[in-house]
């Protein structure tokens, strides 16, 4: 399944797809179907100055990332913070020998806060690697890196290193945090476009989880303004898809209740 998810993406990209038909347009320009290819290279181009005008892919971003509250209410008293990979490159860190922040870097700098906030809050950085070809380095050993450095050091933090994708976060973080899991109270930190798949699939493996979003990449306004920049609407629609095709694809597996989890527990059950 993990191997299936990483080919299915690879060809549904939004990027992928109109690279491909650029450069098949392109080529077919030189023979006698050059009717056709001028038509996938005007389809194109068509795509990509619509893409870069109207900001779809900000206005589905903004949509997942406002179903849960930004700063929420925390108890004063919680049985730990699970915080989510895929925000550390862990080849980079190999070969240089210091951590590599990627995008979402605020999920690793968020704990280090919250540790200091709760001190006898248990900790876990749950990550292995989603890489199709295995290079020896975890993500989990990066941030440990990263963490070490900022102070977090010994047992202060307990790691996982073995999961792929967030279905697995949820089952293998369970088993360090123990019975907890399901009778204590958690908060859960990821990316605020991430979090109603994530907390989908916490609420269904059992986890009493409190979402932390962090990362934004919208202002929750709902106003979005139109201009032309075909890479940033690109990137923009290759995020949102991504994760509109992750919930749907976990809602058809059954590890979600709902396509679109939300605050409201009751409305997704």
């Amino acid at each position: 399944m993990f191997l299936l998810s990483k080919i299915f993406w690879l060809v549904l990209n939004p990027g992928n797809v109109v690279t491909f038909f650029l450069f098949l347009g392109s080529v077919l320009l030189f023979t006698r179907f050059r009717r056709t290819g001028r038509w996938l290279v005007s389809g194109a181009c068509v795509f990509l100055i619509v893409v870069g005008t109207i900001p779809f892919g900000a206005w589905l971003i903004e949509n997942l990332e406002n179903r849960f509250p930004a700063n929420p209410s925390i108890p004063a008293e919680i049985d730990g913070v699970i915080v989510l990979g895929g925000t550390i490159n862990q080849f980079i860190t190999a070969a240089r020998q210091q951590p590599s922040l990627s995008d979402g870097a605020e999920r690793l700098t968020e704990l280090v806060y919250l540790a200091r906030r709760f001190p006898d809050a248990k900790l876990i950085f749950s990550g292995g690697s989603g890489a199709l070809v295995d290079r020896g380095l975890s993500e989990a050993d990066a941030a440990r890196m990263f963490y070490d450095r900022m102070g977090l050091t010994g047992d202060r933090i307990q790691y996982e290193d073995e999961s792929r994708n967030t279905y697995e976060n949820a089952i293998l973080s369970q088993v360090i945090a123990g019975d907890s899991a399901k009778s204590g109270r958690w908060v859960l930190v990821t990316s605020a476009l991430h979090m109603p798949r994530a907390m989908g699939v916490f609420r269904r493996t059992g986890w009493n989880v409190l979402a932390y979003p962090v990362d934004y990449l919208s202002d929750g306004s709902g106003r979005f303004a139109l201009g032309f920049n075909p890479l940033v609407g690109l990137g923009h629609l290759n995020k949102a898809l991504r994760e509109w095709t992750g919930l749907l694809a976990y809602r058809i597996l059954g590890r979600t209740s709902a396509i679109v989890p939300s605050a409201k527990v009751a409305a997704d059950n």
